[in-house]
């Protein structure tokens, strides 16, 4: 109760000390609502990180540029573009990468109609903001109760000097990039984008990463002014993931900041990808209708070594839709925008592959009575194939329909309201011909052929209200619902997995000036049956309804300048996340987790920054980051301490056509876990964050 107080306090106080400022023009969102609108009148929570931040920070993973955002937790457990998102909890049960969040570039979903997404292809140098809603019923959100993150990239139509740019740090890093964008004639415009990356990351074991992307794009502008804009873009990436660590390899890690011959079985899992992408985007007004539809498709495969097997795709085909429509008119006498749709995706795969670890070091167990053996692995030697162990065909479809209204009463009331419905089906036929037992840490016959027909309504909603307490505050509330279904993987462990339903309460206050920026927001949110990871022996993951979660939470941001050279601010996040009811499978008995904080959210988590730029050129910034102790396991039985004010450091200097800078991140060179967990059967795992990394970058503009 004292923090409720506490909370509606700092509303008043913020309301008050804030009413006589002069208004600022403020960051612009493009995505929330569908159509261009100011996020202090976005009727939820929704971040923004502009193009001079993406550029300070030299910004070339994705977590990078989301670690700093209240409620939302960016974690890489492999210093590279393959990170693991958690928007208010939602996420947590990804094994790795990203779950119930999707994943969007430009309007088109980088995310898997079964909420998976990769980030191989997307390539933070072509991106210039990023926007974040967070929580169910957002009109972009497909089968995703946790958010939105929308990547806008730099637009083939808009004015940008060309550019290269190089970088080299330790670690052997090196980093390429090269911009050009010209007009072809007034009516035709032309950009092509070429970016290059390499680290070893010699501190640990199997964590060399590559990647090069190239984008195309051309863009048209009819004679009636509609206009037109193609993408096509080619990546290739590859990515040796590391493994994790015991507790006693964890202390030597804190103490030598090194990762070597761990005692993890699986010691060469990687990632190698290969994606070509197309997407079209058209715009045309009619009267005051304006018409955005989108088409899209790309190709992709991958050789995918993971616990117990090495996954080998190469025919894998997406295709979708987005056609969208905006129609502007008059509500209650004042301007008003209905915004319509209807979506299709699919995604194919044929003739994917699993494969067992040909080059293995094994050992020979005898135990029970009768005495029987078994052969163990005890640790794989490479990522060679050995023999097949399973082949699968699938074909995922998505199809739905959304629509949102959006208006003012009077001229400081404003609504909106938003419902969308979308068909997933599932179609899935494979033979299982041997697959890895965790308990006997061996491969054993698979369960021969299988079949997956499964299909799932998914409905989303949001009502949400802005007011204006003064010319530069609003306040704002809403009720919004998703529903979530499981993943293929997830039901192929557990076909009677049922969807999620998951619904939002917020209220919070958006602040505006010419010096000074706040967001403050207040949730709860309920869950039922929340799909949970259970951590098995030896880090097997199970999936299962876990009855009923709520989460409750606090999300506090501001930026203020002090002069017009310093800005500060900072960021905060309380997140108090529980099971109402949840009965985890132990050794084949159910035991209650009922009450209990759900694992790796901490309940504080925070970050301070301070930039610095001056006329002549020179500029400098600092971001600290806190994480605070969180459960290990469902049972909360052990905590992690997390880490305190980790710290990233730029320094550069601008003028003219040249621009230098360098990026330190861990300046202090703290040793710390970026995820500590612990199975059912009390085994600990850690998975380490970077050391320091140093990069120098140069950049010309021309």
């Amino acid at each position: 109760m004292r923090l409720k107080y506490s909370i509606f306090a700092l509303i008043a106080l913020n309301a008050n000390f804030l009413s006589a400022e002069t208004i600022n023009l403020e960051q612009m969102s493009v995505t929330a609502t569908k159509v261009e609108k100011a996020t202090k009148e976005i009727s939820e929570s929704i971040a923004v990180v502009d193009e001079k931040t993406i550029e300070d920070k030299n910004i070339l993973n994705i977590q990078d540029a989301l670690q700093n955002i209240p409620g939302v937790i960016a974690e890489s457990s492999s210093n590279s573009p393959s990170p693991r998102l958690i928007i208010r909890g939602a996420g947590l049960k990804a094994r790795y990468g990203v779950r119930e969040i999707m994943v969007m570039k430009d309007g088109v979903p980088m995310t898997d109609p079964d909420s998976f997404t990769r980030f191989d292809f997307i390539d933070m140098q072509d991106v210039s903001s990023i926007e974040v809603q967070k929580g169910p019923g957002s009109i972009n959100a497909v089968n995703s109760t946790g958010g939105v993150i929308q990547l806008i990239t730099k637009s083939v139509f808009d004015e940008d000097k060309n550019s290269i740019k190089v970088g080299v740090g330790n670690d052997n890093q090196k980093n390429v990039n090269l911009k050009l964008r010209g007009a072809i004639d007034e009516n035709d415009f032309a950009s092509f984008t070429f970016s290059s990356r390499k680290i070893d990351n010699s501190w640990r074991d199997n964590n060399e990463f590559d990647t090069t992307q190239a984008t195309l794009k051309y863009g048209h502008i009819f004679d009636d002014e509609s206009t037109i804009e193609n993408e096509l873009s080619y990546t290739e990436s590859n990515l040796n993931l590391p493994a994790s660590m015991t507790r006693e390899e964890f202390e030597i890690f804190k103490q030598t900041g090194k990762q070597h011959d761990t005692s993890n079985q699986w010691q060469n899992s990687a990632r190698d990808s290969k994606i070509v992408s197309l997407n079209s985007k058209y715009e045309k007004e009619v009267g005051n209708i304006t018409y955005k539809p989108r088409f899209y498709f790309n190709s992709w495969e991958h050789y995918h070594p993971v616990t117990g097997l090495i996954n080998d795709s190469d025919d894998n085909k997406v295709f979708g839709t987005d056609l969208e429509f905006n129609a502007a008119h008059k509500l209650f006498s004042k301007d008003a925008m209905f915004v319509g749709g209807v979506t299709l995706k699919m995604d194919k795969t044929n003739d994917s592959k699993k494969y067992q670890y040909r080059d293995i070091q094994t050992q020979t167990v005898t135990s029970g009575w009768p005495p029987s053996s078994v052969t163990q692995i005890v640790k794989t030697l490479s990522n060679e194939k050995g023999l097949l162990a399973g082949t699968e065909d699938s074909q995922t479809l998505l199809y739905g329909t959304y629509l949102m209204e959006s208006f003012k009463v009077t001229d400081k009331l404003g609504f909106d309201i938003s419902a969308r419905v979308d068909k997933l089906k599932f179609d899935i036929d494979g033979n299982e011909i041997t697959t890895y037992d965790y308990s006997t840490k061996s491969y054993k016959a698979g369960i021969g052929e299988y079949a997956i027909d499964n299909s799932f309504t998914l409905l989303s909603g949001k009502v949400g209200s802005t007011y204006a307490i003064t010319d530069n505050t609003n306040i704002y509330a809403s009720i919004a619902g998703a529903n979530q279904a499981p993943t293929t993987s997830e039901l192929g462990e557990n076909e009677d997995l049922e969807k999620s339903q998951s619904v939002n309460y917020e209220v919070g206050l958006k602040t505006r000036t010419d010096d000074y920026s706040s967001d403050l927001a207040l949730f709860q949110n309920f869950v039922d049956d929340e799909i949970i990871q259970i951590k098995d022996a030896n880090g097997d993951s199970i999936y299962d309804n876990a009855g009923k979660t709520d989460k409750k939470g606090l999300e506090y941001n501001l930026a203020y300048d002090l002069t017009s050279s310093i800005q500060v601010g900072g960021a905060y996040a309380y997140s108090n996340f529980k099971f109402d009811t949840f009965n985890e499978s132990v050794r084949g008995s159910l035991v209650s987790r009922d009450g209990n904080y759900m694992p790796f959210i901490p309940k504080n988590q925070y970050s301070l920054f301070a930039a610095y730029n001056l006329a002549n050129g020179f500029k400098t910034r600092v971001t600290a980051r806190t994480y605070g102790s969180y459960y290990m396991d469902n049972a909360n039985t052990q905590k992690y301490e997390g880490y305190d004010l980790i710290t990233d450091f730029m320094v550069g200097y601008e003028k003219n056509s040249h621009n230098i800078q360098l990026n330190i991140n861990n300046l202090f060179d703290k040793y710390y876990a970026s995820e500590a967990s612990k199975d059912v059967y009390g085994i600990e795992s850690y998975k380490a964050a970077s050391p320091r990394m140093t990069m120098l970058t140069y950049t010309y503009k021309f």
